[in-house]
């Protein structure tokens, strides 16, 4: 018998949250479906290219923007619809202050 091996150092915590993508073509404009302190599962209609790195935003409930620079390290087609799709990548953080970072720890307690 093998045992399922966790892929994830760090616990998750299921979210939907506004995502903000900046790119150099404008912004992208998402939602988060879970996060850790070391990245996020986003959704938005437009894909990422793998190994992208961007500057993004996600907005807690009743709490300032938390910003940080991530890399997109998965992507997966998921259809919502007939004719509509969403994109659902996985981000880890490349860069992130020390405040947003804390502030992302404080919502974990």
């Amino acid at each position: 018998m093998t045992e399922e091996i966790e892929r994830r150092k760090n616990p998750r915590r299921e979210v939907k949250w506004p995502v903000t993508v900046l790119t150099e073509n404008g912004t992208i404009e998402g939602e988060t479906r879970d996060l850790a302190v070391d990245g996020i599962s986003i959704f938005c209609v437009e894909p990422l290219r793998m190994n992208q790195v961007l500057r993004m935003g996600v907005m807690p409930p009743e709490h300032q923007m938390i910003e940080f620079t991530g890399k997109v390290i998965w992507s997966d087609l998921y259809g919502i619809g007939d004719d509509d799709s969403a994109y659902g990548m996985g981000v880890c953080f490349v860069e992130i202050s020390d405040e947003d970072l804390h502030a992302l720890q404080r919502l974990f307690r």
